[in-house]
């Protein structure tokens, strides 16, 4: 799920993302040398208006909580963007930049053809169904008071966020506030939350410091919830629905708008 490189952690659909650009970048300028036509250009126009096209419907889509804290519609790594928009932003620059010249449209095609191809043989499809294939796992963790528990256990058919932290971490200590608050306005989802590495009373003082009343925190001295899921680097924040199914992995700190549209695809419909 991830992919860790020293002290950095990438989530592993970003990276092959960005491999799947770099090849079509490639098949591109390889396949506009008999144009003689560049191709990075229109690919780039492509990939900056997605992005932006992504992040400004989702913006807008949940200004509500970014109005609260509006410089965090800046920091892009609360990974708030809407796909379809991105899409639609890309398909409508290509299709103007082809209509306009000619000599570009077979090695775009090219190129895109190659980035696709890439992503599909990288496994993204598989990636993008996690729901598929990936539950609650069962390990053994303990309460801050010592006592035992399976964290598979504590769903009780609600749906679940389970939020992998440490106090060490920068990103940690930046959104906690923020799944906090959603733990106490939220009675329809089981909010937890898995410390890993640390003991008992590194997370009780850091707690009692920053003033966080949390609920469901659990000890993982050893790790091993971090290896089950396939993710090392912190924080990773998982998202089960009511049937325990991965519905999405966010690796890196989480905005109140960010957090809030995920866990609108794992709540219950009425």
């Amino acid at each position: 799920m991830t992919i860790t490189v020293g002290p950095l952690a990438f989530q592993a659909l970003h990276l092959i993302l960005l491999s799947a650009f770099i090849i079509a970048l490639l098949a591109g300028r390889w396949a506009g040398r008999k144009q003689q036509v560049k191709v990075s250009p229109t690919l780039f126009d492509m990939a900056f208006g997605a992005l932006v096209a992504g992040r400004v419907v989702f913006v807008a889509t949940w200004f509500g909580q970014y109005w609260q804290a509006p410089w965090t519609i800046l920091d892009i790594r609360d990974g708030g963007f809407n796909a379809w928009a991105a899409l639609a932003a890309a398909v409508a620059l290509a299709a103007w930049r082809l209509w306009r010249t000619p000599a570009l449209r077979e090695p775009v095609l090219v190129a895109l053809l190659a980035g696709v191809g890439a992503a599909l043989v990288a496994g993204a499809p598989t990636l993008l169904r996690m729901d598929e294939a990936r539950t609650v796992p069962p390990v053994a963790l303990e309460t801050r008071e010592g006592r035992p528990v399976a964290l598979d256990r504590l769903a009780q058919g609600k749906p679940m966020v389970v939020n992998l932290w440490a106090t060490w971490c920068p990103p940690c200590r930046r959104e906690m506030p923020v799944l906090a608050q959603a733990q106490r306005g939220d009675s329809a989802v089981v909010f937890v939350f898995v410390n890993q590495g640390e003991g008992t009373d590194v997370v009780d003082a850091y707690l009692s410091k920053e003033n966080i009343a949390l609920r469901n925190v659990l000890m993982d001295r050893r790790k091993v919830t971090g290896l089950a899921v396939g993710s090392l680097g912190l924080p990773t924040t998982l998202f089960y629905d009511a049937s325990g199914r991965l519905v999405e992995l966010h690796l890196g700190p989480l905005s109140a708008a960010s957090l809030e549209a995920k866990l609108t695809g794992i709540r219950p419909r009425p």
